[in-house]
């Protein structure tokens, strides 16, 4: 018993998987996953040195109020007389805006095209570890930002701290975190403690979407991503808790 072949049925052409999935996304590589996870931990090194930079400001308060109001002051004038007064300043707020601004869009648009990737929810068991993970870095997020537009609202502009615009930096600071107004301690306490956790996982993708993190570097990068966030959280939490329990005054 034979079998009949059509002639040109086994000779047609059949598109190939490879060059379908490789396809080119219209807008370049920053419309890809991977150009999404650069811009990502491009902009979280830009806030990580912003926010050691703070840290270490912050901490100066420890050294007096005459230290402290030199550091605030010191940011303003930096640049002079070359440049205008506040002009390097406002240049490093333009840049940590546009790099807040483009790592929300780029977590945004990775977790819309993940979404899309998967329309179908899975009966299966959820990973714990992933469902902390998504919920630490998406509401860790706009925790994040709604705490930094109270933070300068009060002790940046002045317009909610009990001191106002016009005080010494040191004043305000000091009268932010009065004993007296102990939930804003505890509000900034939460919200840094938000802050570290949204950092470990951030730097530790950052190492991962840059390549860094190979099996036998795991360990030093996880404890690395770690200390970094432990180090910025008790140094961001030293100064409140201490003007709050009297140490400073």
């Amino acid at each position: 018993m034979t079998a009949t072949i059509e002639r040109g049925s086994a000779t047609a052409s059949v598109n190939s998987p490879e060059k379908s999935s490789t396809r080119k996304r219209p807008g370049g590589f920053f419309s890809s996953s991977n150009g999404k996870k650069v811009v990502m931990a491009v902009t979280g090194a830009v806030m990580v040195l912003f926010l050691v930079a703070h840290m270490i400001g912050n901490l100066k308060i420890f050294l007096g109020h005459d230290s402290f109001n030199e550091y605030a002051h010191a940011l303003r004038t930096l640049g002079e007389p070359i440049l205008p007064y506040r002009t390097l300043l406002t240049i490093t707020e333009i840049v940590l805006v546009a790099s807040v601004g483009l790592h929300m869009w780029a977590a945004i648009s990775l977790s819309r095209r993940a979404a899309h990737a998967r329309p179908v929810k899975y009966v299966a068991k959820k990973s714990q570890a992933g469902g902390y993970t998504t919920h630490i870095m998406r509401w860790g997020g706009v925790t994040i930002v709604l705490f930094v537009i109270y933070h300068l609202l009060d002790l940046t502009f002045g317009v909610v701290n009990p001191k106002g615009f016009d005080s010494e930096p040191a004043d305000r600071m000091v009268a932010g975190f009065d004993p007296s107004r102990w939930w804003v301690t505890l509000i900034y306490a939460v919200a840094v403690v938000m802050v570290g956790l949204h950092l470990r996982h951030g730097i530790w993708s950052a190492f991962q979407t840059l390549g860094w993190a190979k099996r036998n570097r795991y360990h030093v990068l996880r404890v690395t991503a770690a200390a970094v966030s432990v180090v910025l959280v008790l140094g961001f939490l030293a100064p409140p808790l201490a003007i709050t329990f009297g140490v400073v005054k």
